[in-house]
């Protein structure tokens, strides 16, 4: 089984001052897109505008219907079990939730470079 990595997408584009607020769900989508290819399961959790941001192959958009910190953790939970999970955020709150559930935690530029 393929380790999974678990992208709280509203957290990694927020990250770098790019203009995403000017289109979040473009934005959500060039995250996506450069998932695209990584060895682990990737499961990106978008939110907000970013709702409809489609799956492609290599990365599974889950949409969370309220927070997107309580979809991540669900996720980990439901998902993670046997394997090496990594969830990508910088949000200390959702770390300590996650490593609580015995994730890795990474920050955003361990998937996003910065211009």
């Amino acid at each position: 089984m393929k380790p999974l990595l678990v992208v709280d997408a509203a957290n990694v584009v927020g990250s770098v001052p790019d203009g995403w607020w000017r289109d979040r769900f473009g934005a959500a989508e060039r995250l996506r897109d450069a998932l695209a290819g990584r060895p682990e399961e990737v499961v990106l959790v978008v939110e907000g505008k970013a709702r409809g941001v489609p799956s492609i192959d290599g990365v599974r958009v889950v949409p969370a219907e309220r927070s997107g910190d309580d979809k991540i953790v669900e996720v980990v939970r439901s998902e993670g079990a046997g394997r090496p999970v990594t969830v990508v955020t910088a949000d200390r709150e959702l770390r300590r939730r996650v490593t609580d559930l015995g994730a890795d935690v990474a920050g955003p530029t361990s998937v996003k470079r910065r211009p």
